[in-house]
């Protein structure tokens, strides 16, 4: 009987146990949400309107097609479209972005599409998807890259460049300031 008695004792010990550390886990989990949120709603949606007037910094890239692209070679209005091939709204944008460039008929040296990351088979699909439509580049990051010279740190963002390099234009969605010619 004693024996019976200690194993209930040692039972109910182990679940109060095993309950207490569940407590403590669910509340670690809601804390790591609420962390995560934050950097959600921080990181994803920085102010692109704070290149507005300013000149994009210096740059040097290489297209997908093996042709140089520097902020001294921009020539005329030229649109710049960034995207990520892990970004959700970038998904739904790259075909919508490729398909008003080709309705605008805008010539594709005056387009060039960012697709930020190191490659691998999102980012090939997504060079896939923009090369008909645009020069694309593929950005690595850090020190003279596109993303750099434009300081940009949310996608998708689409840019308009003057010749001169001054952004005239940034705005999240293409659909706003790149309009479907007139038929």
């Amino acid at each position: 009987m004693a024996i019976l008695v200690a194993a209930v004792i040692l039972v109910g010990a182990l679940c109060l146990l095993d309950l207490l550390l569940t407590f403590g886990v669910v509340r670690r989990l809601r804390e790591h949400t609420t962390q995560l949120e934050g950097l959600l709603n921080t990181v994803g949606t920085s102010d692109p309107a704070r290149m507005l007037g300013k000149t994009v910094g210096e740059f040097a890239a290489t297209t997908t097609d093996g042709e140089p692209v520097a902020r001294a070679l921009l020539s005329g209005e030229t649109v710049v479209a960034f995207f990520s091939p892990t970004c959700g709204p970038c998904k739904e944008k790259a075909p919508a972005f490729a398909e008003l460039v080709r309705e605008n008929a805008l010539d594709r040296q005056q387009v060039l599409a960012v697709v930020a990351g190191d490659g691998g088979d999102e980012a090939a699909a997504m060079t896939r998807l923009l090369e008909p439509a645009a020069r694309v580049v593929l950005d690595h990051g850090g020190e003279g890259s596109l993303a750099e010279a434009f300081q940009i740190s949310a996608f998708p963002t689409f840019c308009l460049v003057d010749a001169e390099g001054v952004v005239r234009v940034v705005d999240s969605d293409s659909a706003r300031f790149l309009v479907p010619a007139e038929a």
